[in-house]
């Protein structure tokens, strides 16, 4: 596994990818604190999931800086084609990420939410329970609200276009600051 913590206009983000399947995929990614950016190769919050899920050692796990990535190395050629989308999309000029994802780090549940994430137009937004009801379960919205708040991929996954059903942001892993201003992204 490859991880890198990049910073990108108003983000510092931390990235991962692996081999699944013989393929690389893009295996997380999510806000950094300025607590995680320091401590990123030693703690990250995330770190212990992933070498879990994926039955790995810290020997397994290279952390990379952004300016020393390879396009000759697949997995550090995703990282690096990650972090162009990222800024693509914070300077509003990409609506879309494509990126190979693995999901599995999620139960069933929390991929359904995940999947249905994806389908939420850029620029728009639906409440946790038109989420809940989009998934076929709409007294779940608490329990959507948790698989959204669970989302490895932030961003790419774009959680950040739930809102609460009166209109307020609800809530947000990377924070509030965070959700309003990627939603000012998309409005503009």
């Amino acid at each position: 596994m490859i991880m890198t913590a990049a910073n990108i206009p108003n983000f510092e983000l931390l990235l991962a990818s692996h081999y699944v399947d013989g393929q690389p995929k893009l295996v997380f990614l999510d806000w950094l604190t300025a607590d995680d950016a320091h401590a990123a190769e030693q703690d990250s919050k995330s770190l212990g999931k992933l070498k879990k899920h994926y039955r790995l050692t810290d020997d397994d796990i290279t952390f990379i800086q952004v300016n020393s990535l390879s396009k000759e190395n697949d997995l550090q050629d995703l990282l690096l084609t990650a972090i162009q989308q990222l800024n693509d999309y914070a300077a509003g000029n990409l609506a879309t990420f494509e990126l190979p994802l693995d999901i599995s780090m999620g139960t069933a549940f929390q991929q359904r939410v995940w999947q249905a994430l994806q389908a939420i137009p850029y620029g728009q937004t639906i409440s946790y329970a038109q989420l809940a009801a989009n998934i076929g379960q709409p007294t779940a919205f608490r329990a959507v609200a948790n698989a959204n708040g669970k989302n490895p991929f932030s961003i790419v996954i774009p959680c950040h276009r739930v809102i609460a059903s009166g209109g307020g942001l609800g809530g947000y892993t990377g924070g509030l600051d965070k959700k309003r201003y990627l939603l000012d992204i998309e409005a503009s």
